[in-house]
Protein backbone atom coordinates (compact mmCIF):
# COMPACT_ATOMS: atom_id res chain seq x y z
CA UNK A 1 0.00 0.00 0.00
CA UNK A 2 1.64 3.13 -0.81
CA UNK A 3 1.57 5.44 2.47
CA UNK A 4 1.81 9.34 2.85
CA UNK A 5 4.95 8.33 4.58
CA UNK A 6 6.55 6.24 1.31
CA UNK A 7 5.52 9.56 -0.98
CA UNK A 8 7.49 11.82 1.39
CA UNK A 9 10.81 9.00 1.18
CA UNK A 10 10.39 9.21 -2.96
CA UNK A 11 10.19 12.76 -3.10
CA UNK A 12 12.81 13.07 -0.64
CA UNK A 13 15.51 10.92 -1.94
CA UNK A 14 14.43 12.24 -5.86
CA UNK A 15 15.64 16.22 -3.53
CA UNK A 16 18.59 13.90 -2.71
CA UNK A 17 19.33 13.46 -6.45
CA UNK A 18 18.72 17.04 -7.61
CA UNK A 19 21.17 18.33 -4.81
CA UNK A 20 23.50 15.76 -6.21
CA UNK A 21 23.29 16.97 -9.33
CA UNK A 22 24.61 20.60 -8.45
CA UNK A 23 26.58 19.66 -5.95
CA UNK A 24 28.59 17.24 -7.92
CA UNK A 25 28.19 19.23 -10.94
CA UNK A 26 31.93 21.24 -10.12
CA UNK A 27 33.24 17.29 -10.61
CA UNK A 28 32.55 17.33 -14.25
CA UNK A 29 32.66 21.12 -15.37
CA UNK A 30 35.52 22.53 -12.76
CA UNK A 31 38.47 21.76 -15.40
CA UNK A 32 36.06 22.58 -18.21
CA UNK A 33 35.51 26.39 -17.36
CA UNK A 34 38.93 26.99 -15.77
CA UNK A 35 40.50 26.40 -18.79
CA UNK A 36 37.85 28.38 -20.66
CA UNK A 37 36.48 25.87 -23.43
CA UNK A 38 32.62 26.55 -22.28
CA UNK A 39 31.64 29.01 -20.20
CA UNK A 40 29.89 27.84 -17.07
CA UNK A 41 25.95 27.73 -18.79
CA UNK A 42 27.63 25.56 -21.41
CA UNK A 43 29.37 23.61 -19.28
CA UNK A 44 26.29 22.77 -17.24
CA UNK A 45 24.16 21.66 -20.06
CA UNK A 46 27.29 20.19 -21.72
CA UNK A 47 27.56 17.70 -18.41
CA UNK A 48 23.58 17.29 -17.87
CA UNK A 49 22.95 16.11 -20.79
CA UNK A 50 25.88 13.18 -20.60
CA UNK A 51 24.32 12.34 -17.22
CA UNK A 52 21.21 11.95 -18.16
CA UNK A 53 22.59 9.50 -21.66
CA UNK A 54 24.34 7.32 -18.94
CA UNK A 55 20.47 6.48 -18.10
CA UNK A 56 20.38 4.31 -21.54
CA UNK A 57 23.62 2.50 -21.11
CA UNK A 58 23.65 1.65 -17.43
CA UNK A 59 21.16 -1.00 -17.34
CA UNK A 60 22.80 -3.77 -14.92
CA UNK A 61 21.85 -1.43 -11.66
CA UNK A 62 24.86 -3.01 -9.52
CA UNK A 63 25.92 0.21 -7.48
CA UNK A 64 22.19 0.76 -6.59
CA UNK A 65 21.94 -3.27 -5.57
CA UNK A 66 25.07 -2.69 -3.56
CA UNK A 67 23.34 0.74 -1.82
CA UNK A 68 19.87 -1.47 -1.16
CA UNK A 69 21.93 -3.61 0.91
CA UNK A 70 23.97 -1.31 3.17
CA UNK A 71 21.50 -1.95 5.91
CA UNK A 72 20.41 -6.06 6.37
CA UNK A 73 16.53 -6.14 5.14
CA UNK A 74 15.07 -6.72 8.72
CA UNK A 75 15.92 -3.36 10.09
CA UNK A 76 14.96 -1.28 6.73
CA UNK A 77 11.92 0.71 7.25
CA UNK A 78 10.04 4.01 6.06
CA UNK A 79 11.41 5.38 9.14
CA UNK A 80 15.01 4.77 8.27
CA UNK A 81 15.25 5.46 4.54
CA UNK A 82 13.54 8.56 5.31
CA UNK A 83 16.03 9.66 7.93
CA UNK A 84 18.83 8.83 6.28
CA UNK A 85 17.85 10.92 3.49
CA UNK A 86 17.47 13.83 5.71
CA UNK A 87 21.13 13.67 6.70
CA UNK A 88 21.97 13.07 3.72
CA UNK A 89 20.48 16.07 2.44
CA UNK A 90 21.71 18.26 5.64
CA UNK A 91 25.48 17.38 4.79
CA UNK A 92 25.26 17.83 1.25
CA UNK A 93 23.53 21.18 1.58
CA UNK A 94 26.26 22.79 4.53
CA UNK A 95 29.18 20.79 2.44
CA UNK A 96 27.77 22.93 -0.63
CA UNK A 97 27.37 26.30 1.24
CA UNK A 98 30.73 26.20 2.40
CA UNK A 99 32.38 25.05 -0.79
CA UNK A 100 33.38 21.66 0.36
CA UNK A 101 33.69 19.25 -2.21
CA UNK A 102 32.61 16.23 0.32
CA UNK A 103 30.82 13.20 -1.17
CA UNK A 104 27.26 12.56 -1.80
CA UNK A 105 28.11 9.08 -2.09
CA UNK A 106 29.41 8.77 1.33
CA UNK A 107 26.83 10.64 2.99
CA UNK A 108 24.07 8.67 1.56
CA UNK A 109 25.26 5.76 2.43
CA UNK A 110 26.75 6.97 6.09
CA UNK A 111 23.31 8.14 6.66
CA UNK A 112 21.64 4.86 5.53
CA UNK A 113 23.84 3.15 8.08
CA UNK A 114 23.10 5.43 11.08
CA UNK A 115 19.56 4.92 10.71
CA UNK A 116 20.02 1.50 10.34
CA UNK A 117 21.96 1.35 13.67
CA UNK A 118 19.45 3.09 15.47
CA UNK A 119 16.44 1.21 14.92
CA UNK A 120 18.76 -1.64 15.64
CA UNK A 121 18.82 0.43 18.85
CA UNK A 122 15.48 0.98 19.00
CA UNK A 123 14.75 -2.19 19.25
CA UNK A 124 17.06 -3.09 22.28
CA UNK A 125 19.75 -4.56 20.12
CA UNK A 126 23.63 -3.79 19.32
CA UNK A 127 23.19 -1.05 16.54
CA UNK A 128 26.18 -3.21 14.52
CA UNK A 129 23.32 -5.97 13.54
CA UNK A 130 21.84 -3.78 11.48
CA UNK A 131 24.98 -3.35 9.20
CA UNK A 132 26.16 -5.06 6.35
CA UNK A 133 29.96 -4.49 6.46
CA UNK A 134 31.12 -5.98 3.21
CA UNK A 135 29.35 -3.25 1.30
CA UNK A 136 30.40 -0.87 3.81
CA UNK A 137 34.14 -2.40 3.72
CA UNK A 138 34.41 -2.05 0.24
CA UNK A 139 33.31 1.80 0.29
CA UNK A 140 35.27 2.79 3.57
CA UNK A 141 38.28 1.34 1.10
CA UNK A 142 37.73 3.52 -2.12
CA UNK A 143 38.11 6.39 0.09
CA UNK A 144 41.13 5.92 0.25
CA UNK A 145 41.55 3.94 -3.02
CA UNK A 146 39.74 6.10 -5.87
CA UNK A 147 41.40 9.08 -5.47
CA UNK A 148 44.60 7.01 -5.62
CA UNK A 149 43.35 5.50 -8.84
CA UNK A 150 42.44 8.66 -10.40
CA UNK A 151 45.87 10.24 -9.77
CA UNK A 152 47.58 6.88 -11.13
CA UNK A 153 45.56 6.92 -14.03
CA UNK A 154 45.83 10.80 -14.59
CA UNK A 155 49.56 10.81 -13.82
CA UNK A 156 49.86 8.07 -16.58
CA UNK A 157 47.97 9.47 -19.53
CA UNK A 158 49.50 13.17 -18.58
CA UNK A 159 53.10 11.90 -19.48
CA UNK A 160 51.68 9.98 -22.07
CA UNK A 161 50.06 13.36 -23.55
CA UNK A 162 52.72 15.01 -23.32
CA UNK A 163 55.23 12.72 -24.83
CA UNK A 164 53.07 11.99 -28.02
CA UNK A 165 52.43 16.14 -28.60
CA UNK A 166 56.16 17.31 -27.61
CA UNK A 167 57.30 18.30 -31.14
CA UNK A 168 53.78 20.13 -31.82
CA UNK A 169 53.37 23.69 -32.12
CA UNK A 170 51.99 25.22 -28.78
CA UNK A 171 48.80 26.87 -30.77
CA UNK A 172 48.11 23.45 -32.29
CA UNK A 173 48.11 21.34 -29.84
CA UNK A 174 46.13 23.75 -27.16
CA UNK A 175 43.24 23.91 -29.98
CA UNK A 176 42.84 19.78 -30.18
CA UNK A 177 43.50 19.92 -26.19
CA UNK A 178 39.96 21.85 -25.92
CA UNK A 179 38.65 19.57 -28.56
CA UNK A 180 39.27 16.80 -26.54
CA UNK A 181 38.25 18.59 -23.46
CA UNK A 182 34.84 18.33 -24.65
CA UNK A 183 35.21 14.54 -24.69
CA UNK A 184 36.89 13.87 -21.34
CA UNK A 185 34.68 15.54 -19.60
CA UNK A 186 31.49 14.46 -21.08
CA UNK A 187 33.11 10.85 -20.54
CA UNK A 188 33.25 12.45 -17.18
CA UNK A 189 29.39 13.65 -17.12
CA UNK A 190 28.55 10.10 -18.62
CA UNK A 191 30.25 8.30 -15.61
CA UNK A 192 29.66 10.40 -13.13
CA UNK A 193 25.21 9.86 -14.02
CA UNK A 194 25.81 6.23 -14.44
CA UNK A 195 27.49 5.75 -10.71
CA UNK A 196 25.76 8.22 -9.03
CA UNK A 197 22.04 8.05 -9.76
CA UNK A 198 21.81 4.80 -9.12
CA UNK A 199 23.00 5.23 -5.30
CA UNK A 200 19.34 7.05 -4.83
CA UNK A 201 17.93 4.09 -7.26
CA UNK A 202 19.16 1.55 -4.39
CA UNK A 203 17.66 3.88 -1.75
CA UNK A 204 14.03 4.23 -3.42
CA UNK A 205 13.75 0.11 -4.19
CA UNK A 206 15.02 -0.59 -0.47
CA UNK A 207 11.96 1.60 0.66
CA UNK A 208 9.59 0.02 -2.15
CA UNK A 209 11.07 -3.67 0.06
CA UNK A 210 10.30 -2.13 2.91
CA UNK A 211 6.70 -1.45 2.20
CA UNK A 212 6.04 -4.47 0.39
CA UNK A 213 5.61 -3.19 -3.09
CA UNK A 214 8.24 -5.23 -4.64
CA UNK A 215 9.36 -8.73 -3.39
CA UNK A 216 12.79 -9.31 -3.24
CA UNK A 217 15.00 -9.96 -6.45
CA UNK A 218 11.79 -8.61 -8.74
CA UNK A 219 13.32 -6.09 -11.02
CA UNK A 220 13.23 -2.41 -10.31
CA UNK A 221 10.00 -0.21 -11.65
CA UNK A 222 11.80 1.72 -14.84
CA UNK A 223 9.94 4.33 -13.42
CA UNK A 224 12.68 4.60 -10.20
CA UNK A 225 15.96 4.83 -12.87
CA UNK A 226 14.11 7.39 -15.19
CA UNK A 227 13.62 9.98 -12.92
CA UNK A 228 16.80 9.57 -10.74
CA UNK A 229 18.82 10.20 -13.75
CA UNK A 230 16.17 13.02 -14.81
CA UNK A 231 16.99 14.62 -11.34
CA UNK A 232 20.68 14.41 -11.07
CA UNK A 233 20.78 15.95 -14.84
CA UNK A 234 18.18 19.02 -13.73
CA UNK A 235 20.29 19.29 -10.46
CA UNK A 236 23.63 19.38 -12.80
CA UNK A 237 21.90 22.19 -14.68
CA UNK A 238 21.72 24.39 -11.40
CA UNK A 239 25.44 24.96 -11.29
CA UNK A 240 27.46 24.97 -8.54
CA UNK A 241 30.09 27.37 -8.61
CA UNK A 242 31.27 27.21 -4.96
CA UNK A 243 32.73 23.86 -5.57
CA UNK A 244 33.98 24.78 -9.25
CA UNK A 245 36.33 27.29 -7.90
CA UNK A 246 37.79 24.84 -5.22
CA UNK A 247 37.60 21.95 -7.80
CA UNK A 248 38.95 24.01 -10.51
CA UNK A 249 41.88 26.40 -9.57
CA UNK A 250 42.41 25.70 -5.37
CA UNK A 251 43.76 22.31 -5.65
CA UNK A 252 46.66 23.38 -8.71
CA UNK A 253 45.95 25.27 -11.87
CA UNK A 254 44.98 23.46 -14.66
CA UNK A 255 45.67 23.47 -18.59
CA UNK A 256 43.66 22.13 -21.59
CA UNK A 257 46.35 19.17 -21.62
CA UNK A 258 45.84 18.64 -17.95
CA UNK A 259 41.97 18.60 -17.80
CA UNK A 260 42.09 16.19 -20.51
CA UNK A 261 44.08 13.88 -18.39
CA UNK A 262 42.50 14.52 -14.65
CA UNK A 263 38.92 14.14 -16.34
CA UNK A 264 39.80 11.03 -18.68
CA UNK A 265 41.33 9.26 -15.53
CA UNK A 266 38.35 10.26 -13.50
CA UNK A 267 36.30 8.46 -16.08
CA UNK A 268 37.95 5.54 -16.52
CA UNK A 269 38.01 4.80 -12.41
CA UNK A 270 34.13 5.15 -11.91
CA UNK A 271 33.94 2.91 -15.31
CA UNK A 272 35.83 -0.13 -14.04
CA UNK A 273 34.31 0.69 -10.70
CA UNK A 274 30.75 0.74 -11.61
CA UNK A 275 31.19 -2.09 -13.37
CA UNK A 276 32.13 -4.21 -10.30
CA UNK A 277 29.32 -2.51 -8.30
CA UNK A 278 31.28 -0.41 -6.10
CA UNK A 279 29.38 2.97 -5.09
CA UNK A 280 33.07 5.09 -5.42
CA UNK A 281 32.90 9.44 -4.70
CA UNK A 282 33.13 11.11 -7.79
CA UNK A 283 34.29 13.83 -5.76
CA UNK A 284 37.40 11.85 -4.55
CA UNK A 285 38.10 10.25 -7.79
CA UNK A 286 38.58 13.69 -9.70
CA UNK A 287 39.80 15.40 -7.11
CA UNK A 288 43.11 12.47 -6.96
CA UNK A 289 42.91 13.36 -10.42
CA UNK A 290 43.59 16.35 -10.46
CA UNK A 291 46.12 16.25 -7.58
CA UNK A 292 47.91 13.32 -10.17
CA UNK A 293 48.04 15.96 -13.14
CA UNK A 294 49.26 18.56 -10.64
CA UNK A 295 52.22 15.88 -9.40
CA UNK A 296 53.76 15.70 -13.14
CA UNK A 297 54.87 19.25 -13.13
CA UNK A 298 56.41 19.28 -9.31
CA UNK A 299 54.85 18.53 -6.27
CA UNK A 300 54.77 22.29 -4.97
CA UNK A 301 52.18 22.34 -8.17
CA UNK A 302 49.93 21.09 -5.57
CA UNK A 303 48.52 23.24 -2.99
CA UNK A 304 48.24 20.85 -0.02
CA UNK A 305 46.76 22.88 2.54
CA UNK A 306 43.77 22.97 0.64
CA UNK A 307 43.83 18.84 -0.16
CA UNK A 308 44.31 18.14 3.58
CA UNK A 309 41.27 20.23 4.02
CA UNK A 310 39.05 18.11 1.80
CA UNK A 311 40.67 14.97 3.01
CA UNK A 312 39.38 15.92 6.58
CA UNK A 313 35.86 16.75 5.08
CA UNK A 314 35.94 13.14 3.38
CA UNK A 315 36.98 11.70 6.56
CA UNK A 316 34.36 13.28 8.57
CA UNK A 317 31.35 12.63 6.39
CA UNK A 318 30.67 9.09 7.11
CA UNK A 319 29.96 9.40 10.61
CA UNK A 320 28.64 12.39 10.82
CA UNK A 321 25.75 11.37 8.59
CA UNK A 322 25.25 8.43 10.27
CA UNK A 323 25.36 10.73 13.57
CA UNK A 324 22.55 13.19 12.19
CA UNK A 325 20.70 10.19 10.24
CA UNK A 326 20.49 8.25 14.25
CA UNK A 327 19.22 11.79 15.60
CA UNK A 328 17.01 11.74 12.83
CA UNK A 329 15.61 8.43 12.91
CA UNK A 330 14.81 8.86 16.93
CA UNK A 331 12.61 12.41 16.34
CA UNK A 332 10.97 10.30 13.31
CA UNK A 333 10.38 7.57 15.07
CA UNK A 334 8.32 9.77 18.06
CA UNK A 335 6.20 11.42 15.33
CA UNK A 336 5.16 8.50 12.85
Amino acid sequence: MITTLLVIVIILAIVFDFINGFHDAANSIATIVSTKVLTPFQAVLWAATFNFAAYFYFTDHKVADTVAKTVFAQYVTLEVVLSGLVAAILWNLLTWYYGIPSSSSHTLIGGFAGAGMAKALSLGENALVAVNFDPIIKVVAFIVLAPIIGMVIAIIINLIIINISKNARPSTAEKWFKRLQLVSSAALSFTHGGNDAQKVMGIIFAALLANNLVEPGQPMPEWIPLSCYAAIALGTMSGGWKIVKTMGTKITKVTSLEGVSAEAAGAVTLGITEHFGIPVSTTHTITGSIIGVGLTKRISAVKWGVTYSLIWAWVLTIPVSATLAAIAFFITHYVF
